[in-house]
């Protein structure tokens, strides 16, 4: 799929050096998930998690001129990123395989389209792996950019937790999801009242004790920065409705620092600095740090905040008047329930598996680097890049999460490791040894990918490895091979039927051959493949090409 939209596929190395990344400014702000490395001089590298700065560095060598644009690069490699917790097999890993992709255009324009074939082809990868999946905006985290969407397999499993609406077609990652602010209701502002809430430190606690709801409170959380241990850690304190949920994302976003450097604040030490007070800390009075104020805020009237006082709360804090903030922004994490920030019904939520995600990326690494060309009045133009991966390991991952039952994988036919098993019931019967090594050749000739089962083993065995491993077709040659009749079985929800070896032999040909059949179908010329295919099979095959084309 990568080779029909016209990219061209490279291998680069795995190992990097720092000055790239120094360049691109992501040497410090990548963070502890980068294998960093030494060689025998001191000089420093990495073991890449991912290749941008590497592909803009071959083209800014490559790439002189607007006539050679829009470049289109891809491979397929190991990548390294030191997790803090892997889980979930090849969900989360520390070394795993991505197909990841760069594009080079002129301007915004030629990126956009850039960005729409690689969406497209995506799908179609997909789509021939047999996975359901949306595709969802996303957040670019550590890769940045200005537009993402990711491709979620759905799954309970899942880490990623996307948010959907049914009434129109907002999909996003919770991350990403925007939220929709309740109209405050017009009140006039009453004299700020201090009151005495002893023991009160939750939400819920203080607003029981007053009579207020939730949504009229002020929810305190503080934070500490440290972008440098040899430097003084910077304090943040957000504040958001009572009632609502911080996104962590959307607050590192709005910081502008590597997520990696921001934690739950210490509130001893922090309060020596700021004044304030674990458990009713509010807005009012504080010092000495980053104030981050929800955009709900602004318009609420008389709302209740911790007093930054042991055991006291504040009554009618209004916004500009009372406080006011360093940073005004969306902090809220959207939830299931909620109104739909663009049509207001409520918003659905599933559980997903990353399986790839596409980046319009701008200028974001080509400036820094220096990646330019000339246009046609050979004046310097900065080149516009997008990103595009696809974890290859993790998407394997997804299609046995959604093809499955109790007794192991389904694979579809299109991603199998083996079309077709040939199940030699009793290894040491010449004649049953002989019709299942013509069925195996027979197969192979055609291009279907066969597996002869020919250990020493009970039937039961054999059968039980079959189906955990999940090959979509199993031909069984047992006690009938004298007569040429075999047992042929799908995997997936088939009947066993009794058929003479060569019918058996041509369904699994006709199955394998609606794979590559498939493929032709998505732009991928088959036909130059012809040694693979049985002389009988070329003109059907060639009247579908025509036919599609």
């Amino acid at each position: 799929e990568m080779d029909a939209t016209g990219a061209q596929e490279i291998q680069m190395s795995a190992l990097q050096p720092a000055e790239l990344w120094q360049e691109s400014g992501r040497w410090y702000a990548y963070g502890p998930e980068m294998w960093r490395v030494k060689d025998r001089n001191g000089r420093d590298f990495c073991l890449g998690p991912t290749h941008e700065e590497v592909f803009t560095d071959i083209v800014r060598q490559n790439i002189t001129s607007y006539r050679q644009l829009p470049v289109n690069l891809y491979q397929i490699q190991t990548k390294y990123r030191d997790e803090a917790r892997p889980r979930f097999g090849l969900i989360r890993s520390r070394e795993f395989i991505m197909k990841d992709d760069y594009s080079f255009d002129r301007d915004e324009e030629g990126l956009s389209k850039s960005y729409n074939d690689m969406y497209d082809a995506y799908s179609k990868v997909f789509d021939r792996c047999g996975l359901t999946y949306r595709a969802v905006e996303a957040d670019s985290g550590a890769i940045g950019g200005n537009r993402s969407h990711e491709f979620c397999a759905l799954c309970e499993v899942g880490e990623e937790e996307i948010l959907y609406c049914d009434s129109c077609d907002m999909a996003a990652t919770s991350e990403r999801a925007d939220f929709k602010d309740a109209i405050a209701k017009e009140e006039t502002e009453l004299p700020l009242e201090k009151v005495n809430t002893p023991g009160t430190k939750t939400i819920e606690a203080v607003c029981e004790l007053l009579g207020v709801p939730q949504e009229k409170s002020i929810k305190a959380i503080l934070l500490v920065v440290q972008e440098d241990v040899k430097e003084k850690p910077k304090y943040v304190a957000a504040f958001l409705r009572g009632d609502r949920q911080l996104n962590m994302i959307k607050l590192v976003n709005a910081l502008n620092v590597p997520e990696y450097t921001v934690d739950f604040a210490d509130e001893a030490a922090m309060g020596s600095e700021t004044g304030c007070v674990g458990g009713f800390t509010g807005p009012v009075g504080l010092k000495n740090c980053t104030i981050v104020v929800d955009t709900e805020l602004i318009g609420a009237k008389n709302m209740v905040a911790g007093a930054c006082e042991k055991d006291f709360h504040l009554k009618n804090v209004n916004y500009g008047r009372d406080y006011k903030a360093d940073i005004i922004t969306d902090l809220k994490l959207l939830q299931e329930g909620d109104p739909c920030p663009c049509c207001g019904s409520p918003v659905k939520s599933a559980r997903g598996i990353e399986v790839g995600q596409v980046f319009k990326l701008g200028t974001k690494y080509s400036e820094p680097m220096g990646l330019t060309y000339l246009d046609e009045n050979q004046q310097k133009k900065t080149v516009v890049m997008g990103c595009y991966g696809i974890g290859v390991t993790r998407t394997l991952a997804a299609i046995v999460e959604q093809h499955h039952d109790e007794n192991g994988i389904i694979w579809p036919m299109s991603v199998a490791p083996y079309h077709v098993v040939v199940e030699l019931i009793k290894p040491d019967d010449e004649v049953q040894a002989k019709l299942a090594e013509e069925i195996e050749k027979k197969l192979e000739a055609a291009g279907v990918e066969v597996v002869l089962d020919d250990r020493d083993e009970r039937p039961g065995v054999k059968f039980k490895d079959a189906e955990l491993l999940g090959v979509p077709i199993r031909i069984n040659v047992g006690k009938r091979a004298g007569e040429g009749v075999v047992e042929y079985m799908l995997r997936r929800g088939g009947d066993k039927l009794e058929l003479p070896a060569e019918e058996a032999i041509a369904k699994a040909i006709e199955a394998g051959m609606k794979v590559l059949l498939d493929a032709t179908k998505n732009g991928i010329d088959i036909l130059n493949d012809v040694d693979t295919m049985p002389e009988w099979r070329l003109d059907e095959v060639a009247w579908e090409y025509n036919m599609i084309y």
